[in-house]
């Protein structure tokens, strides 16, 4: 029996704003100044609070943390193209998605430094907290979605991950469940070419991670991660799709980390000097603020207005941050369920004695300092 042919599956690639700030008119967004301004600025202060942060790791003012360096276009890009009653379900490097989509800063500095209360969902900002756990939000995302589609609600909601992820069962589970069943939710995948130290070429074979989307039976779409208006375009159009209950979209947003891992991470031992710098001229926000100078939109006067509010902005975070009351470390116990099982609250009694006996009950309530005692 002769083979029979069963069909033909193209991937592409979205670019529109190079490294040198020329953009492809065809494919531009056409936004208007105060928009770009607006998404300017948001690149700018994600990149000043994430220096400012692995400043205050380095003092030990907070623990470990995760830099987005380099990464700024992917999230802050995907954020500005949702609508507010869309849904976030981050992994734990999309900052730019919290700040974009009104989260204060505060929230962040206190999950890194290790209080609770930086797990707090904000009120009528739909973003879940920061999952660590490598590809388990996707599954949460996309059960989600399903009760945004039996709700008859018009939402869609979005799920982050990396390229790491994409080797998870529950990362793969999620988008065949959300292709059987047409889920209104987009996969974002930032492919930022190493999961911890393992490179993009030993976690999988296939030539593009977006490629994946076609065995689901949806859309896949490489993307520029490094370019702003690109990552907006991509974004915009996935939402468009799902709101229209035609199902989801997986985005392999291209882009690279720059820093780091996390603070715990020593990317020297597994990268070259010559690939972090090609990378570099790559910068997503060099290349935006190139387009935004030949537009004649961003002056030298506004440029330093926006460096010194975002400045101000990171500072004013860090102050609430190490100004408020510590949290309890009872806070462990009490916000990890709605309603507490009994092994929790056995668990919360036996921790309570546990610092009575050692002379340590005035702990419950600290009174200073950021993190736990």
């Amino acid at each position: 029996m002769p083979l029979q042919k069963l069909g033909d599956f193209s991937v592409y690639k979205l670019s529109i704003l190079d490294e040198q700030g020329n953009v492809d008119e065809k494919l531009n967004p056409k936004l208007g100044n105060a928009q770009l301004i607006e998404l300017y600025t948001h690149l700018v202060r994600l990149r000043m609070f994430d220096d400012k942060a692995l400043k205050l790791q380095r003092q030990g003012r907070i623990g470990t943390y995760g830099s987005s360096l380099g990464q700024e276009a992917c999230t802050v890009g995907s954020a500005f193209a949702m609508q507010k009653q869309d849904w976030t379900f981050p992994a734990f490097r999309e900052h730019g998605v919290f700040f974009t989509r009104g989260v204060p800063m505060v929230r962040v500095l206190q999950y890194w430094g290790g209080d609770e209360r930086g797990s707090t969902c904000e009120k009528d900002i739909n973003c879940f907290p920061v999952s660590i756990p490598v590809g388990s939000q996707p599954l949460h995302a996309v059960g989600a979605a399903m009760a945004m589609k039996l709700q008859k609600k018009d939402a869609v909601v979005i799920t982050y991950f990396g390229d790491g992820g994409t080797s998870e069962g529950d990362t793969l589970e999620a988008m065949n469940f959300a292709g059987s069943f047409q889920a209104p939710v987009v996969f974002i995948c930032q492919n930022n070419q190493y999961a911890i130290s393992e490179p993009r070429s030993l976690q999988t074979r296939a030539q593009t991670i977006a490629q994946k989307a076609i065995a689901f039976g949806f859309e896949g779409i490489q993307v520029d991660g490094n370019d702003v208006l690109a990552v907006y375009v991509a974004t915009k159009q996935a939402l468009e799709v799902a709101r229209a209950g035609k199902g989801p979209t997986l985005l392999e947003f291209f882009t690279y980390r720059v820093g780091d891992h996390t603070t715990a991470d020593d990317s020297t031992r597994y990268r070259t000097k010559e690939e972090l710098e090609t990378w570099r001229k790559r910068d997503p926000i060099m290349r935006m603020k190139l387009y935004l100078s030949k537009l004649g939109v961003l002056t030298p006067s506004l440029e330093e207005k926006i460096n010194q509010e975002a400045i101000n902005l990171v500072e004013k975070a860090v102050q609430e941050y190490e100004t408020t009351p510590a949290p309890s470390p009872s806070d462990m116990f009490d916000y990890l369920y709605a309603q507490p099982t009994p092994e929790l609250d056995e668990q919360k009694k036996n921790f309570k004695s546990f610092l009575s006996e050692h002379g340590n009950a005035a702990s419950e309530k600290p009174k200073e300092g950021p993190g736990f005692p």
